[in-house]
């Protein structure tokens, strides 16, 4: 194809008919990545969700190698269309590669990091510390886990801010979400209360709670756990399912504070006292 007629007198034809050459595989490229795009995510949850059941792998578990197996896809796919699409405009292929590579060679030696993001993430994902759903403390963060990836790891907070944490800076986690959790309440009554007449009514409604579904130990009333300045604190513990622990502590507090009303016990609150001096 030649774009120039009698040395530098543009061919306008030609060009038209060049790039609507180049237009029309452009085209036919984007069209294919936006049909195998979801057609291979939906292939790829179908086949975690098989292997799922068949090996009886937890909900958490699932969702983890879904997210992460769904982000290699993207990232492959994405690449593949790329060097396509530098085939399509004329680009050789080969000789691109080739100088990546020496580029890539050069990069690697400050991109450390991203290279020690990627190896922590394998072995958070090999040894299965956090997943999807988890509630856990990680890299200075409290909250879900959204997306454990082979770079970043996302934890959204419980006031809804949602956390990137590189994996290089995830030293230690601390899962909160691997068997039981524990409900503790620490009731305070008045001084001049009978200690034993308010652990009865407290014992009384805990084994009303030991019915309650979300409880697998207790609850029970422990003892006097302190001896505040102007309140002596009970103490009741339980063990609950994973992420109930707070609203069962809610839902105790609201009980006992009911019964020890309805048994005339008191439970006190700061008071201030002032002391006037008259000067004669």
């Amino acid at each position: 194809m030649n774009l120039f007629e009698e040395g530098l007198k543009f061919n306008l034809s030609e060009l038209v008919e060049l790039l609507i050459q180049v237009g029309l595989k452009v085209l036919v490229l984007l069209i294919g990545y936006a049909i195998v795009k979801p057609l291979g995510r939906k292939a790829i949850e179908t086949a975690i969700n098989r292997l799922s059941t068949q090996r009886k792998l937890s909900e958490g578990r699932n969702k983890t190698l879904q997210k992460l197996s769904v982000n290699i896809f993207s990232y492959a796919l994405i690449f593949i269309l790329v060097m396509m699409l530098f085939s399509a405009v004329g680009i050789e292929i080969g000789p691109l590669l080739a100088g990546a590579g020496i580029v890539g060679l050069a990069i690697g030696f400050g991109a450390q990091g991203l290279v020690s993001d990627i190896v922590t993430g394998f072995f958070i994902l090999l040894e299965r510390q956090v997943e999807v759903d988890d509630y856990v403390t990680a890299g200075g963060y409290d909250g879900i886990v959204e997306e454990v990836g082979i770079r970043t790891t996302r934890i959204r907070s419980f006031d809804g801010t949602l956390n990137f944490i590189p994996n290089r800076n995830i030293s230690g986690v601390a899962n909160h979400s691997r068997g039981n959790m524990r409900a503790l309440v620490d009731i305070g009554i008045g001084y001049d209360e009978n200690i034993d007449e308010a652990m009865a009514v407290l014992q009384k409604v805990a084994q009303d709670f030991q019915q309650d579904e979300r409880f697998k130990e207790g609850p029970d009333v422990l003892g006097v756990q302190s001896l505040g300045s102007s309140d002596v604190v009970i103490r009741i513990l339980g063990k609950t399912e994973n992420m109930e622990q707070w609203a069962v502590e809610r839902d105790l507090r609201k009980a006992m504070k009911e019964a020890l009303d309805a048994a005339g016990i008191e439970i006190p609150f700061p008071h201030q006292v002032y002391v006037h001096k008259n000067e004669e």
